[in-house]
């Protein structure tokens, strides 16, 4: 397997390559979605609202929360989610200025 060389990009070039990597899964686009939706802490009811099995929720909350996009509020035996509000103003700010930093060309 090769090495993907992470290390000779910025570190704002690989979080916007990290947070991007978040957003192509549609199933994980329908989690934010959602979570932005009920604008509050959701427990079970993702798995009632998303055609996919509790494994792959689970699954996808994970990578969600491990860049940091979603938080979880630990009330054993669940765990609540939301979106973790200063991650996403960073995520927002960088994909606003990596598209605002296009001001069109003459070229093709």
């Amino acid at each position: 397997m090769g090495v993907t060389k992470t290390e000779v990009f910025t570190a704002d070039q690989n979080r916007i390559a990290e947070l991007a990597k978040a957003f192509a899964h549609p199933a994980r686009v329908a989690i934010l979605q959602h979570l932005i939706a009920t604008k509050s802490c959701v427990c079970g009811e993702l798995v009632d609202e998303l055609p996919l099995s509790q494994a792959t929720v689970s699954q996808h909350l994970k990578e969600l929360s491990r860049i940091g996009l979603i938080k979880g509020n630990v009330q054993p035996p669940r765990v609540c989610y939301c979106i973790d509000e200063v991650a996403w103003k960073g995520a927002k700010a960088r994909f606003g200025e990596l598209l605002a930093s296009f001001t069109g060309n003459e070229c093709c």
